[in-house]
């Protein structure tokens, strides 16, 4: 059996949207609700009246009298109140002798920075190198000490920190880390 789906006739809805064929019935008003209200505000007003005669009398305050004085004129001042400390006068009558070392422009010697110290050369080299290609020159230099041989990595000398400081800023942003700065100690 074939069923003919497209003309099939469409079936009738009510007029008023959602509501079902079944009426509901209006909301009545909360009369519960209202009866509870009206028995909180009641208690809450009986309450209140009655604790209104609780209260103990009101305390009295003792009225403090000023001392007479004589009645002076307002433009003059008060006595000046005596001092009871001594500490000013001492400080005064004392003398501290400062030494103020007398500023130089320049120091009186100038700066290295050492990047590294290697117990092979080859190490040391390898610094030396990877300081070439940031544009600075580094000196490696042989050192003897008790514990053995030493290969410094130095650069300088800078005839002020501030350019030290400058060439380290620019080995630091290279990766190259460690460098101190010191006086120069050099040949």
């Amino acid at each position: 059996m074939s069923r003919d789906y497209a003309n099939k006739p469409k079936p009738r809805r009510n007029s008023s949207r959602g509501n079902k064929s079944t009426k509901q019935k209006p909301k009545s008003f909360p009369i519960l609700a209202l009866l509870f209200v009206i028995m909180c505000i009641g208690a809450f007003g009986y309450f209140l009246w009655s604790i209104k005669d609780s209260a103990g009398p009101e305390p009295k305050t003792a009225k403090i009298e000023q001392p007479k004085t004589k009645p002076r004129k307002q433009d003059a001042l008060p006595p000046k109140p005596k001092e009871k400390w001594e500490y000013q006068d001492l400080l005064e009558k004392k003398e501290v002798e400062v030494d103020v070392p007398k500023p130089s422009t320049k120091p009186s010697r100038p700066y290295q920075m050492q990047c590294g110290s290697f117990r092979k050369q080859s190490q040391a080299d390898a610094l030396k190198a990877k300081i070439a290609f940031q544009g600075l020159e580094a000196i490696v230099s042989k050192v003897d000490i008790k514990s053995g041989t030493w290969y410094k990595v130095v650069i300088g000398p800078y005839p002020r920190k501030r350019k030290a400081e400058h060439d380290r800023h620019k080995l630091q942003r290279a990766n190259i880390n460690g460098c101190q700065i010191w006086f120069w100690e050099g040949k």
